[in-house]
């Protein structure tokens, strides 16, 4: 695979927001709590010290566990994220393919939680925890 290719089974992400259209493109595999997202980082992801930022972590993080969970209804659960944590393990180069993983999760009546790896090839370079409120 070279520098740019995109993994097999990954498509664009047809679900976007004017956040993730300045991120993207966004890929996606799988669906529901098998979902993965994936992106290939480049120079407008960085920080000041040529590196990928912490936010773009902590926005693919949320956006992974918030879709795992949200399409893993039917119908979707319109989720909102009540809480997030995150730790940073490793820092992720340019041009690297980042995907955003579910590890574990579980949906109550009024609450979900999820946890996610984020992965650049077989190094976890971040992990996320989150808390999200079901509408009622």
């Amino acid at each position: 695979m070279n520098d740019t290719a995109i993994p097999e089974g990954f498509t664009l992400l047809t679900r976007s927001s004017p956040l993730l259209d300045l991120l993207g493109p966004i890929y996606t595999r799988g669906s529901g709590l098998q979902l993965e997202i994936g992106l290939r980082t480049d120079s407008r992801h960085a920080n000041g010290r040529g590196t990928l930022h912490g936010g773009v972590l902590a926005t693919l993080a949320d956006v992974g566990m918030g879709y795992a969970m949200a399409f893993s209804s039917d119908p979707p659960l319109p989720l909102i994220t009540a809480s997030m944590t995150l730790d940073y393990l490793s820092a992720v180069q340019i041009n690297e393919w980042l995907e955003v993983r579910v590890e574990h999760s579980k949906k109550g009546r009024q609450l979900a939680f999820a946890t996610v790896g984020l992965h650049v090839g077989d190094r976890m370079v971040a992990r996320a925890s989150a808390v999200f409120a079901v509408p009622q």
